[in-house]
């Protein structure tokens, strides 16, 4: 039985959307991941920025937002400015300018709050997935389909594993934050 195996694709779903929080994380450096998922009240419904507007990069500290219909130019500004982004959109009739200021001591410390609670979730869920793949291991023991000479082979695999995540998160952490100081 792989146990590990059958949970593989859960521990990497919590590593991708950890990158995708993180990504959206401003570090003074432009990119379209920093606005994308932000949303947008447009056509009576909640939709996210990317998909009602190309988004680009000018330069280093512009992101220009051109919405494929002029009539929501209006409500891509209201919800940038409602963001928790701080930005300050500059809307020319036809798009949107995002200068992004440069961070403060004050923000970057917020940014480095922010990414360690994204990064404690992640540990988190990774500790919940390790707890099921133990039970299911538990599990199988007591019906004896495995002997406990192997459950306790398993059990090692699973923390093994769950090492090298907690790794991959601790490394994906340590680029994001030497990136949020040096930007």
């Amino acid at each position: 039985m792989d146990f590990v195996g059958m949970n593989q694709e859960k521990f990497d779903k919590t590593i991708e959307h950890l990158k995708s929080e993180i990504s959206s994380l401003r570090t003074g450096r432009a990119t379209p991941a920093i606005v994308e998922d932000l949303t947008v009240e447009a056509y009576g419904s909640k939709q996210a920025l990317k998909g009602l507007a190309s988004i680009s990069v000018a330069d280093a500290k512009t992101i220009n937002v051109q919405p494929w219909d002029k009539g929501v130019l209006q409500n891509i500004e209201t919800a940038i400015r409602n963001s928790d982004l701080g930005l300050n959109p500059v809307n020319d009739g036809v798009m949107i300018r995002l200068i992004l200021p440069d961070l403060t001591t004050d923000r970057r410390s917020e940014l480095i709050k922010v990414l360690h609670n994204k990064l404690e979730q992640a540990r988190i869920v990774i500790r919940k997935i390790r707890e099921e793949v133990r039970e299911e291991i538990a599990k199988a023991e007591k019906d004896k389909t495995i002997s406990e000479d192997e459950k306790y082979t398993y059990q090692e695999g699973v923390d093994k594993v769950v090492k090298e995540y907690n790794d991959t998160i601790k490394i994906i952490g340590d680029e994001k934050e030497k990136e949020i100081y040096t930007v």
